[in-house]
């Protein structure tokens, strides 16, 4: 039996699909090694300087934005040129903004410090948004066709790359804790453009190359699905950054550190074992959820209105958390051993969301545009992560923890709302036979 997918030669598809698909998920993880460490050295660094909650969220604002706009545009970057022209772009543009932080001086200005810092960070925003949407993408054109293949790629790449970037959370703590913030950068400049090399000389076939006719209008997707999914991806990335971009690690920040040098080490390798067991949970919760949900014996109808009800069971954890810190009154022993085990259910919940929406986007579109849907659907995942991490900063520094968490209930009300517009009775369509 042939395998119908473009670009796949008949008989010689499954080990060339395998093996590239095996370098692009090494390539990713290494990314996103990176992409954890340098998000916990830049806001424990700074925070440490003194930055305020609103300074260190406009630190990633740019980072947001660069990935909205990066999205939008990979899509048709990689139809036209070829995914691995763009896995590649991300991974060096992510070494050039590594090199580039290491320029930066203690001594210039806040302000200075913080547009400098927001420059960079949108570089390696763009970076980010480049190597996700491509090994996502990847997925689609080499997953098995049959048995739930789909999703359990999906899910383990997803699922594999958090975890990833859950060690590197700590990774970075513990590298600013002990060898300060221009060495930390400079090894992972160095190990990420190793990486690079070996993964560009390595890398089998199996990927498309693109196409000269590929029109940036395709973008725009005409699938209410598509459409529906992207928004709910909105408030569902929305929910989870208000509280776990500067709210969350500043309250610990507060409860752990006494201020002195050794309590603010302390502090930070605390800080980023919870960041990374948190993440850790949420990749390995996503990896199994086809399991989880049955995937491989359940109709697609069935998982789309699944979207829905697990959507409105991550609503619970936030408003439940809101009401212990509104008792609470303020920081006490037993709210943040609450806190830490609420927001580990949360990540066990939400993984279940994400996954369920990963497996769904690659789902609902076609081969033929599956860049330009994907880049799509995370040009929204990057709108929510811009809305979550403004709200993060200003609701903490406006009504705290309460306001925080309380929005982050709001918000994931929203996405279930919005999840509840997909059309099981559409089906998902599959690909065209070739």
């Amino acid at each position: 039996m042939t395998d119908p997918r473009p670009d796949h030669p008949a008989g010689a598809a499954r080990p060339e699909g395998l093996s590239a698909y095996v370098a692009v998920t090494a390539a990713y993880w290494a990314f996103m090694l990176t992409d954890g460490a340098l998000r916990m050295l830049v806001l424990l660094h700074f925070h440490a300087l003194g930055f305020s909650p609103v300074q260190l969220a406009y630190l990633f604002v740019l980072y947001e934005i660069a990935g909205m706009v990066t999205n939008l545009a990979a899509g048709w970057i990689a139809a036209r040129f070829g995914l691995t022209a763009t896995l590649y772009a991300g991974l060096g543009i992510q070494v050039v903004a590594l090199l580039a932080l290491t320029q930066l001086d203690p001594g210039w200005a806040v302000g200075a410090s913080v547009a400098f810092v927001m420059c960079v960070q949108g570089a390696s925003g763009v970076a980010k948004d480049l190597a996700k949407m491509s090994s996502k993408s990847a997925v689609k054109l080499l997953a098995p066709t049959t048995g739930g293949g789909l999703f359990r790629w999906v899910a383990v790449l997803t699922g594999s790359k958090n975890a990833v970037k859950g060690l590197g959370f700590l990774l970075g703590a513990a590298l600013l804790a002990g060898l300060g913030f221009t060495w930390a950068v400079l090894i992972m400049a160095l190990v990420l453009a190793i990486i690079l090399v070996a993964v560009a000389l390595l890398m089998p076939p199996g990927l498309p190359q693109g196409r000269k006719g590929a029109k940036f209008s395709e973008v725009f997707s005409k699938s209410a699905n598509v459409n529906w999914l992207s928004a709910a991806r909105v408030f569902l990335f929305g929910a989870r950054d208000v509280w776990f971009v500067v709210g969350i690690p500043i309250y610990f920040y507060a409860v752990l550190s006494d201020g002195s040098p050794e309590g603010n080490r302390a502090a930070f390798f605390m800080i980023g074992t919870f960041m990374a067991v948190w993440i850790i949970l949420y990749g390995a919760v996503q990896a199994s959820a086809p399991r989880l949900l049955g995937a491989a014996s359940r109709p697609e109808s069935a998982l789309i209105r699944a979207a829905r009800s697990w959507a409105a069971a991550l609503f619970v954890v936030p408003a439940v958390l809101t009401l212990a810190v509104l008792l609470a009154g303020g920081p006490q022993p037993w709210l943040t051993v609450t806190l830490v085990a609420g927001l580990l259910v949360f990540g066990a919940i939400f993984a279940v969301n994400s996954a369920l929406h990963s497996y769904l986007i690659l789902a609902f579109t076609r081969s033929e545009r599956v860049t330009m849907d994907v880049g799509f659907y995370y040009m929204a995942n990057a709108g929510g992560r811009l809305l979550g991490t403004l709200l993060s900063g200003l609701t903490y520094q406006v009504g705290g923890l309460p306001l925080v968490l309380g929005t982050a209930a709001v918000m994931v009300a929203l996405a279930a709302l919005t999840s509840g517009r997909l059309d099981a009775r559409a089906g998902v369509p599959g690909d065209a036979p070739a």
